[in-house]
């Protein structure tokens, strides 16, 4: 059965577990009459809830009620990690994670990284990179570490040249050859999909695309290639806050997500939209 919760309620059951003597960590020993230990994890909804979906049963045999709290943004589920609202996320990326630490003086660590989600490049008003005219506009995520992948990517794809050792840490500053003048428009990672009418292509994140209905394999016009410095760098692991890496209930979502099934399901679900690291 699918267990998923708003943060409303999770904020409640944390208060409820604090109220009857528990941590509200997964690892916690069950109170009263409870016969399984909840495990609260927030994610967006594709593809990582539907991960952890999977798992809930097998999360259930090991004693432990696998609670799904999805969000739609990028900074909630990290703060609600930091404050013990939730035991774990599982939404994004280690370069974006640091960055949030960095910013937000908060203290989150990887603990198990899961899958990468190939970029792709998706039309809007222009059907392909070859009849893109001078001026077409470009939409790439705001957010500093998600849009220098999107720039890798453009240039990958030929449209751009990034400026010698720019990696990571690109930005539309460091543009040095934009035949195209192109009009590279930095909007929220959320709001792409919804804005492709507007524009004429947009680099959309993976998870957005599949909660948009978009297959980067089938509908991209450019995708980020599996051994690119973005594939590499960027899986999406489990998250927690430091200090709760060896929680019971974490180590049990770990366990629970390692196997064969898992990798199964992702491969045959996602069709290359979502790929294994583990």
């Amino acid at each position: 059965m699918k267990r998923k919760m708003t943060l409303v309620l999770a904020i409640v059951l944390a208060l409820s577990l604090a109220s009857c003597g528990g941590s509200g960590q997964g690892g916690g020993e069950p109170s009263g009459g409870d016969t399984l230990t909840p495990v609260i994890v927030g994610a967006t909804p594709v593809p990582h809830a539907e991960i952890l979906e999977f798992i809930q049963d097998k999360m259930a045999a090991m004693g432990y009620d696998l609670q799904i709290v999805e969000f739609t943004d990028y900074v909630m589920p990290n703060q609600a990690t930091e404050s013990g609202e939730l035991d774990a996320n599982f939404f994004q990326h280690v370069p974006y994670m640091e960055d949030f630490n960095e910013k937000n003086g908060t203290h989150l660590v990887s603990v198990f990284p899961v899958h990468f989600e190939p970029y792709g490049l998706y039309p809007g008003k222009v059907a392909a990179i070859s009849a893109l005219h001078d001026g077409a506009i470009i939409a790439v995520p705001n957010d500093a570490t998600n849009e220098a992948r999107a720039l890798q990517l453009l240039e990958a794809a030929g449209l751009i040249k990034l400026k010698e050792g720019a990696g990571l840490l690109a930005t539309i500053n460091d543009i040095v050859d934009n035949q195209k003048n192109l009009d590279i428009r930095e909007i929220e990672a959320a709001a792409i999909p919804r804005m492709l009418e507007d524009v004429d292509m947009a680099v959309i994140n993976g998870n957005f695309a599949l909660q948009a209905g978009f297959n980067v394999g089938m509908d991209a016009v450019a995708v980020e290639d599996k051994e690119s410095i973005g594939a590499v760098t960027y899986a999406n692991p489990i998250v927690v806050k430091a200090g709760n890496e060896s929680d019971p209930g974490v180590l049990a979502l770990i366990e629970a997500l390692k196997s064969d099934d898992v990798r199964d399901f992702i491969n045959d679900k996602y069709e290359g939209a979502v790929v294994p690291v583990f």
